[in-house]
Parts: structure tokens; sequence; C-alpha cells
């Protein structure tokens, strides 16, 4: 979906985002009003797109999002600039949630084909993300907890470990906004 189609799943796509961040690594302790503010601002961005994944019957368990980098926080572009990439090539895939029970069937892939695509119509040359740093003692760190960089890295992306960002949020039984400090990984939209 781009532009107003993104309008009717808002609050949806809001709540799940939610839900899933709420888990590790993030520990994200969302709020209703700011995730309605930051998804609106995909339905203001000319190339935006979000991908949902839906249940049969409809009700939606995933939900995937891009757009152009310069849309996003500054201190993103910031980073890419700071480091020799112009980020008026760079295509943020911001997110990508899915319930536990529909992961494993394919859906991711399909969220960074659909981004990617978009990405490489609107002639972009390189497609990033960011993902949350924690440390490997941190004290919720699930025991059985399995990083996605395997996944990324069949995907074709790796870190580029000059290109860090920080962002704030609310952890999970914390009363106050922490800054956390994310991991860029990328790839370029013309390699096979």
């Amino acid at each position: 979906m781009t532009g107003d189609a993104i309008l009717p799943v808002l609050g949806d796509v809001a709540r799940l985002r939610m839900t899933v961040f709420r888990a590790f690594p993030y520990l994200y302790d969302g709020d209703p009003a700011y995730e309605q503010a930051y998804m609106e601002a995909y339905a203001q961005s000319e190339g935006a797109v979000v991908v949902v994944a839906r249940a049969p019957g409809g009700a939606i368990v995933g939900t995937s999002t891009g757009a152009p980098l310069a849309d996003h926080e500054p201190q993103l572009s910031d980073a890419f600039a700071a480091n020799g990439i112009d980020p008026g090539e760079v295509y943020y895939c911001a997110e990508s949630v899915l319930l536990p029970g529909w992961r494993g069937h394919g859906v991711g892939h399909r969220f960074f084909d659909e981004r990617e695509a978009a990405a490489r119509e609107q002639g972009f040359s390189i497609a990033a993300f960011c993902a949350v740093e924690r440390p490997e003692d941190h004290p919720k760190r699930p025991e059985d907890y399995e990083p996605l960089d395997g996944f990324w890295t069949k995907r074709g992306y790796g870190t580029v470990d000059e290109i860090k960002a920080v962002m704030a949020w609310r952890d999970v039984g914390e009363a106050e906004e922490t800054e956390k400090r994310m991991q860029f990984w990328m790839r370029r939209l013309d390699e096979a």
C-alpha cells in the first residue's frame, strides 16, 4: 500500500508494532499516540510502502515498511552522509514485524522482496535498515534467542560498522526513554 491507502490499516499496524517490538531485543514499551503519528508519516511520504500480511479471514499478522531515507528521522540520513554515502541513494526498510505463529513460512522474504522492488522502481541503488544493539549478557535476553543476522545475510545484507545511529524509546519496565545504538545493514540493489 502507498499514500492514502495506508490510512485504514494504521491502527492495526501500530498495535502489531507494539506487540512484536515488546519482545527482546527491542523491549519497546509502545505508546499508541506515538505509533499513530509515526505511521501517518508513511501515508505522507511519496515513496513509502507498507506491506501487510493477512491471515485467512483478513486479520493483519505482519507488516513491513519502507521509504526514502530522507523521509525518516534526520540522524539516520546524517549517519550515512557522515560516511560518504548520499542519503538520496538509500531506501530505508524501516521495520518488519510478524506474529510468532506466522514466522518461518516465507513472509519475511516477501517483505524484503516488496520493499526492494519499491526501491528499485523509484531508482534507489541501496536498501538499508538498522537493528538495535543489545549486549550478549543483557538481563532480559531469552536463553533461546536467535538473532536474525543469518536471515539478513542470506538476503544479501551486510553490516556497515562505521554507520551507527542512536534512537530512544522506553523499554518494558522502565520509567524513562533511554538511547539505544542502532547497527546499520545495507545492500546494493544493482547486485544479484
